[in-house]
């Protein structure tokens, strides 16, 4: 047997409530009535009526004000508004509310049925509609999803078959993705690890120390070592509103190259230090032989100053050769002041001579240093000695100290030509000089070198700052000793 449809009478008791029950009865209808707005609600929550009829004034309420929240709870309920008598602007506002229908006085019984018969249609008409409309939006999204679904299969096996390694996490550093590359180079079983933080799946050390640098930024150069020799260099790039993902590519061939170059340089360099130190030797007895004419004197200076030229350079090879080694293990508690007040006084004729400005600014809180305080010193002259060297006659260098979460801070500001913005990665490089360095000053390429292996060897870091026509300024940060 077909199910019923029910009505709710909201009406208070009178005459036409009585006439509405029998009419919808008649009709084939389930009537249910009620007393109060309470039980309006529970009826609607309970019984789930197909249509509402509700008198305007009911219960001392609006019945307009109440067919209104319902339509805001239940937008697809069909209310028909009964009113004393007929007004156009009473009308007008009931259907501008969304109700279905509208009823006053004289009532015939044909009148109610065709009334409530009208506004199921209606309801019905508009549920199929909205029937249907979901089925066509939820088959727009599957074909959709479908089409992501695919797009995302291609990605992945992309992603697994280069030979990078790929890492993608969310943004509390869990696993998402990590293709075949990663499996290998840490020897991964890839069965279980999504959703897994990255810290607990992978637990070498260089990952880790990149992972906390991130938290600055994204980071284009970070080396991770693994015990069999291998090296990775890896980056770190946030991706929005998904977390971020590190890239690694073998270079351990490119480490490995570097290094048959550094010795090969060490082994030339240590090689000629002994016939270098001979003829200097020499040049120096060639005077107690007998008296020279001023032309021979001259050619015998020019010549030891060339030899003196090549054996700095040689010493400083041999220096970075050490460096890059790993010899420098010396370490002792170093107070940075006390070696800037040294170097400061080796460079000062220099700062005289062209009547170059120089200030100091140095913290009152400084900590010492663990480091070998010959390398350091040898970090300073070299900084300092570039500002001086760089800067024009009547220019000025400052040189700034401080303290900062349990790390020393060194800047060292000159108005030199600068640097241009696309040499400033490579500044750090042996050999390697700026294009607009002046012709007449001269260098070996190989301080600033020197410099970077001074400072990673104490774990600390350096960069340059630098303007072309305003100067340069280089920033070096070191950790106190604990």
């Amino acid at each position: 047997m077909e199910k019923q449809e029910l009505i709710l009478l909201a009406l208070n008791a009178s005459p036409i409530l009585d006439l509405m029950q029998r009419t919808l009865r008649a009709a084939g209808y389930e009537v249910a009535t009620c007393q109060d707005r309470k039980g309006i609600d529970k009826s609607v929550q309970e019984a789930i009526p197909s249509l509402l009829i509700i008198s305007q004034d009911f219960s001392g309420q609006d019945g307009i004000s109440i067919s209104k929240e319902l339509l805001e709870r239940f937008p697809t309920l069909p209310i028909i508004l009964y009113a004393e008598q007929d007004t156009t602007g009473f009308a007008k506002s009931a259907l501008r509310m969304g109700l279905s229908g509208y009823l006053y006085p004289p009532l015939k019984m044909d009148d109610i049925v065709e009334e409530v018969k009208r506004s199921l249609a209606r309801a019905r008409h508009l549920g199929d509609w909205l029937r249907r409309e979901v089925k066509r939006t939820t088959s727009s999204l599957a074909e959709k999803a479908k089409i992501s679904e695919t797009e995302r299969t291609k990605l992945e096996a992309i992603i697994s078959n280069i030979q990078d390694g790929v890492i993608v996490m969310d943004d509390r550093n869990d696993i998402l993705f990590v293709n075949r590359a990663i499996l290998e180079i840490f020897n991964l079983n890839g069965g279980s690890i999504s959703g897994k933080p990255l810290g607990e799946v992978i637990l070498n050390s260089d990952l880790k120390s990149l992972i906390s640098r991130a938290v600055d930024g994204p980071l284009k150069y970070h080396e991770i070592n693994f015990d069999d020799g291998r090296v990775f260099n890896a980056q770190y790039t946030p991706i929005p509103k998904i977390g971020a993902a590190v890239t690694m590519q073998d270079i351990t061939y490119i480490k490995e190259i570097d290094r048959l170059k550094s010795d090969f340089i060490h082994t030339l360099s240590h090689d000629l230090r002994s016939p270098l130190t001979a003829i200097l030797g020499y040049t120096e007895l060639i005077e107690r032989t007998g008296p020279l004419n001023q032309n021979q004197q001259e050619f015998l200076h020019r010549l030891q100053g060339s030899v003196q030229h090549i054996t700095s350079l040689v010493n400083d090879l041999l220096d970075l050769g050490r460096l890059e080694a790993g010899f420098d293990t010396r370490r002792e508690a170093v107070q940075l002041e006390g070696v800037l007040k040294y170097a400061l006084d080796m460079f000062d004729s220099q700062v005289k001579k062209k009547k170059i400005m120089l200030s100091t600014e140095i913290a009152q809180d400084l900590r010492p240093l663990r480091a070998n305080p010959i390398r350091i010193r040898q970090m300073m002259d070299n900084l300092l000695g570039n500002a001086i060297k760089y800067t024009p006659e009547g220019g000025s260098v400052k040189v700034n100290v401080s303290m900062l979460d349990h790390q020393i801070i060194l800047k060292i500001d000159d108005t030199g030509p600068g640097i241009p913005a696309d040499e400033q990665n490579n500044i750090f490089e042996k050999f390697y000089r700026a294009t607009n360095a002046p012709g007449g000053v001269e260098g070996s390429g190989l301080g600033l070198a020197i410099v970077k292996s001074i400072v990673t060897s104490h774990q600390g870091r350096v960069w340059v700052e630098s303007t072309v026509g305003k100067g340069s300024s280089f920033i070096v940060i070191l950790p106190a000793q604990e």
